[in-house]
């Protein structure tokens, strides 16, 4: 008896190993599709965030400063105008469509936005002397929009009034380098309102964020994928997600959010060392963003990677109606046995990797389970000695592989359902060994033993 229980704990042990090298494989195939993801990114776009529209204009004032010794030498100060919108609203609708590298795939997006900016007034531009009798100097006001890579940028054009304005690469604004912009005539710059109305066609890949730049910020947006994670520090005020895609829109106002400050203020948080540089993450640590993640839900190595979690239980649950067989038919199983129903078990997981590769998940789940329990339903029958115990092993294993299946599935409530799972599992074992004497049980070894 103990050199079987020390066999067993052997077999356990392996099973243990086997299942740990398929997890590292399930995480290599996770590590190739980031990969393949990554390489469609650097090759097209990456996530995309849109900052601005934004007015800035670089001025410098110089004075001369009459030292004691009547030597007179000239300083000088560089400083930026920014001028923020008072109102932005941006109507855009996404077209989704997928893009491979290899067999891994990933989700590009193509942004088609319209975007309004008003200024009640561009007074912010006008520079103000801080010495007396210097001399100021300006740069023609520039109106810029920035993006976290402008590789993606398809199409823009920009419109104040009827007059349309000539673009040009860059943005010219410290922390913001990457983007459009467009130079504004002087006429343009005082207390009247303004008005610009941009056309943006933008490409990416995985997620769209918009910093909300205006006073008050409206954003909505349209698209054909199903599967949106809205994330930022703004949900939704409406979101409608459909098996046809989601519509959703946002009202920010300034009052809510720091952004406006974070961008028209930025290089100045940056030299005081309160502000990491700017970076295409849409979770950026000192800019408030509203965002929607374009979730993938045919990423199987990660429902696989949950699978594998779940392999040691199953094959202690397999192993635990092996035993049950045993003792209460008094069977007689090697421990050689159990170590290759605990190998076909371990198999399953490598077969759903390797066929969810080459089909939907579910159909490859579905044919791995199959032949798993077509296996070990003929072997049980076999090693317990008749088909009307192994019909019900195998039976017993389907019902595992389709709770396996719920649990993948139902993500929020899987500890829920594990737990009555193996409650029940439990309440099953303890039924039918209720009239069971352990004591004579355990005896009988000894006393064939003895006899022998």
């Amino acid at each position: 008896m103990k050199q079987k229980v020390a066999a067993l704990a052997l077999v356990i042990v392996l099973l243990v190993v086997a299942l740990m090298k398929i997890s590292d494989v399930v995480h290599d195939r996770q590590n190739y599709r980031q990969i393949a993801i990554q390489s469609v990114a650097q090759s097209l776009a990456g996530p995309q965030t849109l900052t601005g529209p934004l007015i800035h204009r670089a001025c410098t004032e110089e004075w001369d400063v009459k030292y004691e010794d009547k030597k007179v030498q000239t300083e000088r100060r560089e400083f930026l105008l920014v001028a923020a919108p008072a109102s932005l609203t941006l109507k855009g609708g996404s077209k989704l469509e997928a893009r491979a590298r290899g067999l891994h795939a990933t989700q590009v997006f193509n942004l088609k936005a319209d975007i309004v900016a008003e200024w009640a007034d561009t007074e912010s531009l006008k520079p103000v002397a801080e010495h007396a009798g210097s001399r100021m100097n300006c740069g023609q006001p520039l109106l810029m929009m920035a993006v976290s890579d402008a590789r993606g940028i398809r199409h823009a054009s920009v419109k104040i009034g009827e007059q349309l304005l000539a673009l040009k690469p860059g943005t010219f604004y410290g922390s913001y380098p990457r983007g459009v912009h467009a130079p504004l005539p002087m006429a343009m710059v005082g207390p009247a309102p303004l008005q610009a109305q941009i056309e943006l066609e933008l490409v990416g890949t995985e997620s769209i964020s918009v910093v909300p730049l205006g006073g008050d910020t409206r954003v909505q947006l349209t698209s054909n994928w199903p599967h949106p994670s809205f994330s930022g520090q703004f949900l939704p005020v409406d979101r409608k997600v459909t098996e046809e895609g989601f519509e959703a829109s946002w009202r920010v106002s300034s009052l809510a959010s720091t952004a406006q400050q974070d961008v028209t203020q930025r290089d100045a948080a940056k030299r005081r060392g309160t502000c990491p540089p700017y970076e295409s993450s849409v979770n950026s640590a000192c800019v408030e963003t509203l965002s929607v993640t374009f979730v993938d839900p045919s990423n199987t190595y990660a429902l696989s990677d949950r699978a594998t979690k779940y392999g040691l239980l199953f094959i202690g649950l397999t192993f635990l109606a092996v035993g049950m067989f045993e003792f209460m038919k008094s069977l007689r199983v090697h421990p050689i046995q159990y170590l290759l129903v605990g190998a076909a078990m371990s198999m399953f997981f490598l077969l759903l990797v390797s066929l969810s590769e080459h089909m939907p998940f579910e159909s490859a789940y579905a044919v791995a389970s199959a032949a798993c329990v077509l296996l070990l339903t003929y072997y049980a029958s076999h090693m317990l000695g008749r088909w009307s115990r192994g019909l019900p092993f195998g039976l017993g294993i389907a019902t595992l592989y389709g709770m396996l299946f719920v649990l993948l599935r139902m993500e929020q409530t899987a500890l829920l359902l594990g737990a009555v799972a193996l409650f029940a599992v439990l309440a099953a074992v303890m039924m039918l060994t209720r009239r069971v004497d352990w004591y004579a049980r355990f005896k009988q070894p000894e006393a064939v033993k003895a006899a022998g």
